[in-house]
């Protein structure tokens, strides 16, 4: 019963979730202004923004240096996990472009993607596999935005690692949907590896 009450709860606080994403790209979309890929590359060189839905989102200014180490840290856990497994995914950290759509590019703080027919010289076309955000200035994007946006293009795994809270707020996508929290001192199961014979587990704490 227990288990049934918290995947419902899981499921209302999502929808709660969408209908703020929602409501939050009515509210820039207001002057029904659409931008292209073309609109996005298009951008003064040094320009730090996405593209969602048409809509161009400025990003945070330049990352804190905790934001940055831990950036570091996780990419060399993930990649070193990777080479000593000879996996097929790959790993790669900010500034990377995700074009999610003709109308959606973003650039995630790191991204795992496993199947190497997306990956151009460019940038990533289609969903990754894992993406970890680290939250800076606009958590609005991480919590809301992102969340619904990654689940719709069929991102298996998302991270929110949250520095100011010591917390990683961990989503696995599809038929399982599924929440978990957890604090810097807890390690936590990579989900998308969970069937390898020696599968990934990061405790942020032991990392920096």
């Amino acid at each position: 019963m227990f288990f049934v009450i918290c995947q419902e709860y899981r499921y209302q606080n999502y929808m709660v979730i969408k209908c703020k994403y929602e409501s939050e790209v009515n509210s820039m979309q207001a002057k029904d202004i659409k931008y292209t890929i073309e609109d996005f590359y298009a951008l003064p060189e040094g320009t730090r923004a996405e593209l969602i839905d048409g809509v161009i989102y400025d990003m945070a200014p330049s990352p804190s240096t905790e934001h940055q180490e831990i950036s570091g840290e996780l990419f060399v856990a993930i990649h070193s996990y990777i080479a000593k497994n000879k996996g097929q995914c790959k790993v790669f950290s900010a500034p990377y472009d995700i074009q999610l759509s003709d109308n959606t590019v973003v650039i995630p703080d790191i991204s795992v993607i496993c199947d190497r027919n997306k990956i151009t010289n460019k940038r990533c076309v289609g969903a990754p596999d894992w993406i970890i955000e680290i939250v800076s200035t606009n958590a609005v994007s991480d919590y809301i935005i992102k969340l619904h946006l990654y689940q719709s293009y069929g991102v298996r795994e998302y991270w929110i690692v949250d520095p100011k809270n010591q917390s990683v707020t961990v989503y696995h996508f599809g038929e399982d949907f599924n929440t978990e929290k957890y604090s810097f001192s807890e390690t936590i199961p990579v989900w998308i590896y969970k069937d390898n014979p020696t599968p990934l587990e990061i405790n942020i704490s032991e990392l920096l």
